[in-house]
């Protein structure tokens, strides 16, 4: 800046802040910054409203109320919504001032992306913000932490790598392998329960302990590495898939210690057992597929926020159920004590056959034969219908609105990441 005077008063609608030209050049917010690098008035006025030379004074028509919550981030490093405020408005005046919505703490982002799926947006447009193209096209570098510095901001970016996918192009190719040795377990996995496979391992049991080798020594690899580089350890630990991960590589390691010491695991009775039922727990694995793919994403999002229409769902079908098991083992065994119906000869028996009914599912495998019964059956399988459609409408819109969610933020870190790979 080579005119004013050396204290720069930011006027931001009525409410002034003093600066000397040193801040100004290293301020974060990228509009305010970039006024150090004006040489004349007509470059100012192409980011500010105006400007008062005598006094040095830059005015911007902006929200007061929702810039001061900017120099809160500024000084703090967390930005979090204006209360009363719409999320939409605050975010025009955050792009406005050059900030991206990932520097929202993580729930006001939930509810930025809530608003906006209601409203069918992808994007605000440049027009709706005010902010030239030059501007434009600084606010989209990405986002760099201004707390972390050194050995905190590696281990940052390492943590993005292994837990985000869409984070970098590394991380996306560190996803692929892993969906690779995934899928690749799962087939060993599988193919081991063949009826031939016995036969045929004899011929490749050499091949068959490289590749599971490899497997697990990837998966003990990212994990590890995953839990090193976790914000906190005991909440890495609390994560159901990172409990089923170390449940499914324990195994392997248990077993090949007991077979070295000659004690195969096939001759360990009970505690045999328990290990083939953990190396089972590998299926699991299958849920690491949910970082990689929108709908499982959108289906977990969803049963987290419907636990409440899912229990009330239970409650409904258990409620139908002791009514109805009690009253067709009543009418089918109870009352005709020559003609007994031996499919209902308790009531948990009985229960078996309602579910089936309430779910329209039908095996066939047991049935009423009085006419009571019968007419018990139409009224099961009718309210059945019914009493499942109840909840299922509400889960249905969360679903929706859950899809919407996770599709922002897959075109929001897509955006990111191509923005740093045309740098």
């Amino acid at each position: 800046m080579k005119f004013g005077k050396s204290i720069c008063v930011l006027n931001v609608g009525g409410t002034r802040y003093a600066f000397t030209r040193e801040v100004i050049r290293d301020f974060p917010l990228r509009r305010v910054s970039r006024l150090h690098a004006c040489a004349t008035e007509k470059e100012v006025l192409e980011l500010c409203d105006d400007y008062d030379k005598d006094l040095n004074e830059f005015f911007f028509d902006r929200h007061a109320q929702a810039f001061v919550f900017i120099m809160l981030y500024v000084r703090s490093g967390k930005l979090r919504f204006v209360p009363g405020v719409c999320e939409l408005s605050f975010y025009t005046e955050m792009l406005y001032w050059g900030l991206e919505s990932a520097h929202l703490d993580s729930c006001c982002q939930k509810r930025l992306d809530d608003r906006m799926s209601e409203i069918g947006l992808d994007t605000l447009s440049e027009m709706d913000v005010g902010v030239s193209g030059d501007e434009s096209q600084s606010s989209g570098e990405p986002v760099q932490p201004i707390a972390l510095t050194g050995r905190a901001k590696w281990l940052e970016k390492m943590r993005k790598t292994f837990e985000e996918p869409n984070s970098s192009l590394l991380a996306q190719l560190l996803a692929l392998v892993s969906v690779i040795f995934v899928l690749i377990s799962m087939i060993m996995m599988c193919a081991s329960t063949l009826p031939d496979w016995d036969t045929a391992k004899i011929n490749i049991v050499e091949e068959q302990r490289i590749v599971e080798a490899v497997c697990i020594g990837w998966f003990t690899a990212e994990c590890t590495l995953r839990f090193l580089v976790a914000r906190s350890k005991w909440d890495f630990i609390r994560r159901p898939l990172n409990i089923i991960d170390v449940i499914a590589i324990t195994p392997y390691y248990v077993t090949m210690a007991l077979s070295r010491a000659g004690m195969p695991g096939a001759g360990l009775g009970v505690a045999g057992v328990i290990l083939r039922v953990l190396r089972m727990m590998r299926v699991f694995w299958l849920m690491k597929l949910a970082r990689h793919f929108l709908g499982l994403q959108t289906l977990g999002l969803t049963l987290t926020r419907c636990y409440r229409e899912m229990a009330m769902l239970m409650v409904f079908v258990f409620v139908a159920m002791a009514i109805y098991s009690a009253l067709a083992q009543l009418l089918e065994h109870g009352l005709n004590l020559e003609a007994q119906n031996p499919d209902y000869a308790s009531i948990p028996a009985a229960a078996w056959w309602v579910i089936i009914s309430m779910t329209t599912v039908g095996y066939g495998d047991m049935y009423p034969v009085t006419i009571g019964g019968r007419v018990l059956g139409g009224m099961c399988v009718v309210s059945g219908i019914v009493l499942l459609a109840l909840p299922i409408t509400f889960i249905y819109h969360s679903f929706v609105q859950c899809y919407h969610e996770v599709k922002l933020r897959s075109a929001r870190c897509t955006r990111n990441l191509a923005m740093e790979l045309l740098q």
